[in-house]
């Protein structure tokens, strides 16, 4: 897989990322809503990357720097023609490497509690993560899990 950082305006990457939008904002209540738009991800404490398979976007996600050494991935998503084939796990691999590399030595993510988000929740767990209380901004929320994974 061949990532690219940062490329917001190439057409594919810009139409799944406004479909993450919408589809998470269509199934999260008010208030527990953590997607970020583009203009969000272009933050400069965010890194992105698109990653890609024979010019076929797979998908993509993003780190957001937290504190020196503590990430939280943001904006995982696995394009529909790659989904249920094992994708989203080589992407949050590619982001756990890209974080070492960076030397982030803790992840975190925060994720929805309700069935939609099951599929998410089972991808982390199954990539090491372990539930933790909520980290930064993040707040005791019905409809939000957190979970976090030290890296070395």
């Amino acid at each position: 897989m061949k990532s690219i950082q940062n490329n917001f305006d190439d057409y594919e990457v810009n139409k799944l990322l406004k479909k993450h939008f919408i589809e998470l904002r269509s199934v999260s209540p008010e208030g527990s809503t953590h997607v970020l738009d583009i203009d969000g991800l272009k933050n400069t404490s965010i890194k992105f990357w698109s990653l890609w398979e024979e010019n076929k976007l797979v998908g993509c996600g993003a780190l957001k720097f937290l504190e020196a050494n503590h990430g939280e991935f943001k904006s995982i998503r696995v394009a529909d023609d790659f989904r249920k084939k094992g994708y989203g796990k080589k992407i949050i691999c590619h982001l756990i490497s890209e974080s070492k590399e960076i030397g982030i030595k803790k992840l975190s993510v925060e994720t929805g509690s309700g069935n939609f988000f099951l599929p998410a929740r089972k991808l982390f767990t199954s990539c090491g993560f372990k539930p933790c209380d909520p980290f930064a901004h993040y707040k005791l929320d019905a409809n939000s899990c957190y979970f976090n994974l030290i890296i070395n």
